[in-house]
């Protein structure tokens, strides 16, 4: 129906600009590499890279990390630091290196894997690419695998994109990821693992989509919630993932995964609930029905962060198969754990970046928002 179309398209515009403890966690964590490797991380300085570099370091390998400089981290160990440009081609500082595996966090474009390609092959033994379920070219379907289909490319010449019109048509994002993981395979024959995962949230998301949530809570008081609490979601912790990605370096895992989580399927409000008990919060939860929340021009994903409703061209979005990831030994933090963490990294950000969220509702929307559905249709 159409408001479900509207729904769709404002998720998807979102998209293009992100439980329980899992038995084994401790032990995947705690078990030793089987040799010490040289891992070369693209990026290294965004969301996920420094959890991978951390990580990477604290079971003994040497790491090597690739990007412009533009931003100074300082690491519990060492770590070299080789400067260039992917978007003007400059990959000079990589050429007459060799490294047991690649790690690429940030590509976008094709020609960034190309590029790549050119000076790694023959160089690194694995090449580990980052996609994304934005790949796929629908979400209608719950528990479609990795062999469902992906986004095909609607403009020319996808090797003419560039990161300003990423920025300008974020609709091309999507099919530009599935071109660079194809990339990532012919370049890479037999030696690529692409993963996708799903919303990725935790301390260091600068987007909020899951941000908001603890931070809410963690004020107290009504807040409303998106639905009637049923609606599937799904997200994976950027620890999670960034530990997996090395663990699967130091195993060479090929192939193609879906990464995210959580262990078991989880509705919203069994979300909203375990942030709430995580944080020994004095919240409680208005449902709001997702007819008035379109009414009343509330997207999914960006206004109510982490949903999208269960049903129609969204039915599989938060329900996507991951069981490969898993047997391929994805664990999970407990998501009280999640939520405490990310909470407590949001409380450490300068005043002005806590005073307005990337995502979820303005406190005024919010209240706004409650007065008018308690009004009901009459008044309201």
């Amino acid at each position: 129906m159409a408001p479900a179309d509207r729904r769709d398209l404002l998720m998807l515009a979102g998209l293009a600009l992100g439980g329980l403890a899992v038995p084994g966690l401790a032990s995947a964590i705690a078990t030793p590499p089987v040799k010490k490797m040289r891992i070369l991380i693209l990026g290294g300085t965004g969301f996920i890279g420094p959890h991978e570099v951390r990580y990477a370091l604290a079971r003994g390998h040497q790491v090597t990390i690739f990007n412009r400089g533009k931003q100074q981290i300082t690491w519990p160990g060492p770590v070299e630091e080789l400067l260039g440009d992917r978007n003007s081609g400059d990959l000079k500082s990589l050429e007459g290196r060799e490294w047991d595996v690649c790690i690429d966090n940030p590509t976008t474009l094709p020609k960034w894997v190309r590029d790549a390609g050119h000076v790694l092959a023959g160089k690194v033994r694995q090449y580990i690419f980052i996609s994304t379920i934005s790949a796929y070219e629908k979400n209608d379907t719950p528990n479609a695998d990795e062999t469902a289909a992906l986004v095909p490319y609607p403009g020319k010449d996808p090797y003419a994109e560039t990161s300003e019109t990423m920025r300008s048509t974020p609709v091309l994002y999507g099919s530009l990821k599935a071109l660079s993981e194809q990339q990532a395979q012919t370049l890479f024959p037999g030696m690529a693992t692409v993963i996708r995962p799903g919303l990725i949230v935790g301390p260091g998301d600068e987007t909020d989509r899951f941000t908001y949530w603890p931070v809410r809570i963690d004020r107290g008081g009504e807040v409303l919630a998106p639905g009637d609490g049923a609606d599937p979601v799904q997200y994976i912790d950027a620890r999670d993932l960034a530990e997996w990605t090395i663990r699967t370096a130091e195993q060479g895992t090929t192939g193609v995964f879906n990464a995210t989580g959580p262990a078991r399927q989880e509705t919203m409000r069994q979300m909203l609930d375990g942030v709430r008990a995580g944080l020994h919060a004095d919240a409680h939860f208005t449902w709001v029905p997702d007819t008035f929340l379109d009414d009343n021009d509330v997207s999914p994903w960006m206004d109510m962060p982490v949903w999208v409703p269960g049903y129609g061209g969204t039915a599989g979005f938060a329900q996507r198969n991951f069981a490969r990831a898993h047997a391929a030994g994805l664990t999970y933090r407990p998501l009280a754990v999640t939520a405490r963490d990310t909470l407590a990294w949001f409380k450490t950000q300068p005043a002005d970046r806590q005073a307005k969220l990337h995502a979820g509702l303005t406190p005024d929307r919010e209240a706004g928002l409650l007065a008018k559905w308690k009004a009901g249709p009459a008044k309201g």
